[in-house]
C-alpha cells in the first residue's frame, strides 16, 4: 500500500501589484512537484489596507505563526506616508532576524559577470530599521540606529552556521566602524568573537563602500557577506543588479522556527494585470522554501526544469528580452519539468 504524501499547510500572502500574477504562476509550477500543499490565503499591504484599515492584519501574523511556513507576494509600500512597510512589520512581529539572499548567474540571463555565487546575510530587526524616528524640532529629524549585542551575535552564528553547513569558504563582515565605532564597532566585535569559533571559515571585514567597490569590480572575491540592516538592504540589492536583477534573485526571511519566503522586487503597478511579469523571483523563492519543508528532490526538479527553459530559450518574460506572458512562463516551466 502506497503510504499516502504528507501535506504542507503554508500561509499565502500574494500581495498587490504584479503579485497576484506571479504568485499565481508560482502556484501552477509548484502544483506540477507533485508536493502537496495546503495553502491559507490573506491579502496584505494595500489590499488589506483598502479592506480591513490594517497593512498586516492579525489573522495574516497568526496564520504564519501556526503554519510556521509563508510565501509572499510583492507588497507596496508608500514612499514617505502612508503606513509603514509589510515587510519590516512582518520581520519585527515574528522575529524574522536573518535574511538569507543566495546570488547567482542563471543560465541565458544577461550579467555583466560569470561565475557569480554569492550568499548575502542580512540582520533584518534592527539598525535604522527599527523606524525609531521623531522631529527634534521644525525642520530637524533624528533616526536612531540600534546596534544590539544579541542581533549581532545570532546574525553573525546563522552566517558562519550556514557558510559551514553548504561547505563555503569564507565569511566577510561588512561594516562602517571607521565613523560609527560604537555602533558598527559592536557589531563587528560580536562577529569576531563568532567566528573564533569556526576556524574551519574563513574570516575578513570590509567597509561598507570598499565592498561596494570591490563587489562591482571583482566579486568572485566574495563568498559569504554578513552585515546590519541597512547596509544589507543596499548591498543585496548591488549584488542582484550583478546577476539581472531583482527580478531573478529570491529570498528568506528566517527566524528561529518561522520562514517567509518572499519575492524582493517592487509590486510593479504600472504592469499589473497585463501579463507582462516575470514570476521567476517568487519561483526561486519558493525553491528556497520548498529545501526548507525538507520537499529537496521537488525543489531540484523545479530548478532543472527553470534551467532548461531559460538554457534553451524556450520561454523569456519581455524583461529578459522575450515575449512570454507570466503564466506562459510557467507553463514552460512545468512543460520542461523532469517525471
Amino acid at each position: 500500500m502506497t503510504p499516502l504524501m504528507a501535506t504542507h499547510t503554508i500561509t499565502l500572502i500574494p500581495g498587490d501589484g504584479i503579485g497576484p500574477e506571479v504568485t499565481n504562476a508560482v502556484l501552477r509550477i509548484l502544483a506540477a512537484t507533485g508536493v502537496s500543499i495546503e495553502w491559507e490565503r490573506h491579502d496584505a499591504g494595500v489590499t488589506a489596507f483598502e479592506r480591513t484599515g490594517h497593512a498586516l492584519p492579525p489573522p495574516l501574523i497568526e496564520s504564519i505563526r501556526r503554519n510556521k511556513v509563508a510565501l509572499k507576494g510583492p507588497v507596496t509600500t508608500p514612499i514617505a506616508e502612508g503606513f509603514t512597510s509589510v515587510n519590516v512589520g512582518l520581520r519585527k512581529a515574528l522575529d524574522l532576524y536573518a535574511n538569507l539572499r543566495p546570488v547567482w548567474n542563471l543560465p541565458g540571463v544577461p550579467s555583466k559577470f560569470t561565475g557569480i555565487d554569492l550568499v548575502i546575510v542580512r540582520e533584518n530587526t534592527e539598525d535604522l530599521y527599527a523606524g525609531l524616528e521623531h522631529e527634534v524640532v521644525p525642520g530637524v529629524v533624528e533616526s536612531l540606529k540600534i546596534i544590539t549585542e544579541r542581533a549581532s551575535t545570532r546574525i553573525a552564528e546563522f552566517a558562519f552556521t550556514h557558510a559551514r553547513r553548504h561547505g563555503r569558504k569564507s565569511v566577510t563582515a561588512i561594516h562602517k566602524a571607521n565613523i560609527m565605532k560604537l555602533g558598527d564597532g559592536l557589531f563587528l566585535e560580536c562577529v569576531r568573537t563568532v567566528a573564533r569559533a569556526f576556524p574551519d571559515v574563513r574570516y575578513d571585514e570590509k567597509i561598507v563602500d570598499a565592498a561596494c567597490m570591490h563587489l562591482v569590480m571583482d566579486p568572485a572575491k566574495f563568498d559569504v557577506l554578513v552585515m546590519p540592516n541597512l547596509y544589507g538592504d543596499i548591498v543585496s540589492d548591488l549584488c542582484a543588479g550583478l546577476v539581472g536583477g531583482l527580478g531573478v534573485v529570491g529570498a528568506a526571511n528566517l527566524g528561529t522556527e518561522i520562514g517567509v519566503f518572499e519575492a524582493v522586487h517592487g509590486s510593479a503597478p504600472d504592469i499589473a494585470g497585463k501579463g507582462l511579469a516575470n514570476p521567476m523571483a517568487l519561483l526561486l523563492s519558493s525553491v528556497m522554501m520548498l529545501r526548507h519543508i525538507d520537499e529537496g528532490q521537488a525543489a531540484e526538479r523545479v530548478m532543472r526544469a527553470l534551467g532548461r527553459v531559460l538554457d534553451q530559450g524556450l520561454a523569456r518574460t519581455r524583461d529578459l528580452g522575450g515575449t512570454s506572458s507570466t503564466l506562459g512562463f510557467a507553463d514552460a516551466v512545468c512543460q520542461a519539468m523532469p517525471e
